[in-house]
């Protein structure tokens, strides 16, 4: 098990190593400019057929390499006319059936979720000068896998959700330093249950490309595109 700081609280990595499998991760100078590194490390590999592989591998480095939030993403929405919007978000979990990230459900990417499920995620780690492109849909997860994630969460964190109207005017922060205390009041030393409101999405891949920095920008680019159970893959040019 590999661990890294995420967010002020935990990434880990877990599972066992696989030829065609990728592990479990639970979520917890000179030419190149100034404090530029020559270029993105390794090749990316045309021998592996198996993106989330690369992706496990990756992120694996980037736990150990990053000063903040290793398991941060930009995660795009769009509106079904096609206005889009992009924020920061956490990963939470990883494996072959996708990305997994939290919300409030009535935040303005909850709604934009609900009315087109088609997103875009890009995981940028600056430290290695690689990045990861991936483009799918998303679907929710399970009750089950929300709750255990929200009682994982700390428990100021957890009045937290129940306290924001996410993305909604807020008229100062007195008003929701004032709806923290009356929740933490409410619970007193009880239990502090998941918000039928608050959920998480797991983001289904169609095409992961992986992006290596190399001199002179003729960077190294792989697109993993689905068909079918499986993936066809090319490299691109820069």
């Amino acid at each position: 098990m590999l661990q890294g700081k995420a967010g002020g609280g935990t990434c880990a990595l877990a599972g066992q190593e696989a030829a065609s499998s990728v592990t479990h991760v639970n979520i917890v100078a000179g030419p190149f400019g100034p404090g530029r590194r020559p270029h993105g490390g390794r090749s990316i590999g045309v021998s592996e057929d198996n993106p989330f592989s690369i992706f496990r591998d990756w992120f694996d480095e980037a736990t150990r390499s990053e000063i903040n939030d290793p398991n941060g993403m930009c995660l795009a929405t769009s509106t079904p006319d096609g206005f889009p919007s992009s924020r920061m978000v956490l990963m939470k979990d990883f494996d072959e059936k996708g990305w997994v990230f939290y919300t409030n459900l009535q935040s303005r990417k909850g709604e934009e979720l609900a009315a087109n499920p088609n997103v875009a995620l890009l995981f940028h780690w600056k430290s290695l000068r690689r990045q990861v492109r991936v483009e799918g849909s998303v679907t929710a997860v399970t009750k089950d896998e929300a709750d255990a994630y929200y009682q994982s969460r700390p428990r100021n964190s957890r009045i937290g959700a129940w306290a924001s109207k996410q993305s909604r005017p807020l008229e100062g922060r007195w008003a929701l330093e004032k709806r923290v205390a009356e929740f933490t009041a409410k619970f007193g030393l009880g239990e502090v249950p998941r918000p039928d409101f608050w959920s998480g999405f797991r983001v289904t891949p169609r095409r992961i490309e992986f992006w290596r920095d190399m001199p002179f920008r003729l960077h190294e680019r792989r697109i993993f595109t689905r068909s079918g159970d499986g993936w066809t893959t090319e490299m691109l040019y820069p």
